[in-house]
């Protein structure tokens, strides 16, 4: 069969209402559920998902910084879940790592989560149980904290970014093991989707100012986008702000999130593409943006600068020095700088045959549980790690439980500090990333290309 590109032109998931969650209140349930969702669009058939109240991505939760989060999970899946809240500084027991954090909610059973939300800004939810398959089926959804204080714009919108694998009856392909995509790029589908579905235009009023909220959930793809004909201007990485400045290229790696400001500087009438060109030699049309309406007078301000979250920040002079090294999967670099024993080749045989094709530190884990914390903190200590990446492939490393300034790139200093969850590593770079080690627990370190995580590219690290 010859898998056809269905190009995704976007949606836009408008500002929702906030889901007021104060004490006393009962929780607001999510429930895993299958459903039936049009994710190519017309005329193609309906697909089979996975997801929080049988949509995809799931409902778009909105809080405002300092409430308190409590939703119940209710599962009505085949099979075990939980969820995992993505760039949120939270108690251990309520991370959602199955095994390690929590038991896996089974099906007809349900967890209840429940913690203040200590940070603003663009975050997501998602399971971490067979997080490769789950999440490739639909499971995911959005998750903004408001700051305190509203920001100067005309519309808040979040993209939800992802991509399916369906063949010709629109189905999701079951190839969720596949080894060349585990030991290579990871998961790539043929259809992508934004806010899980595929119009052909976004609609923009001439002198608007967005604040464009957007997030990779997609299990590999990495998106490079181009806005022809305007400016957008980088306000927060992974939900963390940053000082505010133009970009020309928009890259975001799986489980990324990117905080964007974009005048609407054109009459109506207009339309631009907006492109993906991660693969030169394959890019293609992400959507049209089309002005209409009346002109509304423009903001001439630069977007200001948002206020920090609440994060200590790492004192650098005596911090705890560690080195991860990320390495394995095909045309693994080691093994070229070498000739491996027999003994190596066939312990990697083995290896590959348990499904572990990818290393940290040489150790190859594919589950959560069962293998002991790489590195061990006491609560309140600097940590400074260097990122290797000793592959032939991108890896976008993301960290439970912290948030880290990212200090240094291939040796030298960043340009432009920023703080992220989760980094982008291309194959053969290095990075130095500093963080305070703040809440106790066993925290996961891992590719946020799920078939890596899921093959090996995964680690623990204690806080105590």
């Amino acid at each position: 069969m010859q898998r056809r590109q269905f190009i995704a032109s976007a949606g836009a998931l408008a500002l929702a209402p906030r889901l007021p969650l104060a004490q006393g209140l009962a929780p607001l349930r999510l429930v895993a559920i299958e459903g039936r969702q049009s994710l190519a669009g017309a005329p193609h058939p309906e697909t089979t998902i996975w997801g929080y109240d049988g949509r995809t991505p799931g409902p778009n939760l909105r809080f405002r910084q300092g409430e308190r989060l409590l939703v119940e999970l209710v599962n009505r899946l085949p099979r075990p879940t939980t969820i995992h809240w993505h760039g949120l500084r939270l108690p251990n027991a309520m991370d959602g790592v199955p095994h390690v954090t929590q038991k896996p909610v089974a099906p007809g059973e349900s967890f209840v989560y429940e913690f203040d939300l200590k940070d603003a800004g663009t975050f997501w939810y998602h399971p971490h149980a067979e997080s490769h398959e789950q999440l490739a089926r639909g499971l995911y959804g959005a998750l903004v904290v408001e700051e305190p204080s509203a920001y100067p714009i005309d519309r808040d919108i979040t993209w939800v970014l992802a991509d399916f694998r369906l063949d010709r009856e629109g189905r999701i392909m079951g190839d969720f093991k596949d080894l060349r995509d585990a030991t290579h790029a990871g998961r790539l589908g043929n259809t992508v989707t934004i806010n899980g579905g595929t119009p052909e235009t976004f609609k923009a009023g001439p002198g608007e100012r967005l604040r464009l909220r957007l997030l990779n959930a997609a299990n590999a793809r990495i998106f490079a986008l181009n806005f022809e004909g305007h400016a957008p201007i980088a306000i927060a990485t992974d939900g963390q702000p940053i000082e505010p400045h133009a970009l020309d290229r928009v890259r975001l790696g799986p489980g990324q999130r990117l905080d964007l400001i974009i005048d609407m500087s054109h009459k109506a009438g207009s339309r631009f593409r907006l492109l993906d060109d991660e693969n030169p030699r394959a890019a293609y049309r992400l959507v049209d943006i089309v002005y209409e309406g009346e002109a509304r007078p423009r903001r001439e301000a630069a977007p200001p600068r948002l206020a920090d979250n609440p994060i200590a920040r790492p004192a650098l002079e005596g911090a705890i020095r560690k080195r991860l090294v990320f390495g394995g999967g095909a045309m693994d670099p080691a093994f070229r700088r070498r000739q491996p024993t027999n003994e190596e080749i066939e312990r990697i045989r083995q290896d590959v045959r348990a499904g572990k094709v990818w290393s940290v530190n040489g150790h190859r884990h594919a589950e959560h549980a069962h293998h002991d914390p790489i590195f061990t903190f006491e609560r309140g200590a600097t940590a400074i790690i260097e990122l290797v990446n000793d592959t032939a492939w991108p890896h976008p490393i993301h960290f439970h439980g912290v948030v880290f300034d990212i200090l240094t790139r291939n040796g030298k200093p960043v340009e432009r500090r920023e703080r992220r969850d989760t980094l982008l590593l291309a194959p053969g770079e290095t990075s130095e990333i500093a963080f305070v080690a703040e809440e106790a627990g066993d925290w996961m370190i891992h590719c946020h290309i799920l078939e890596h995580q899921e093959s090996g590219m995964m680690a623990m690290m204690r806080v105590r």
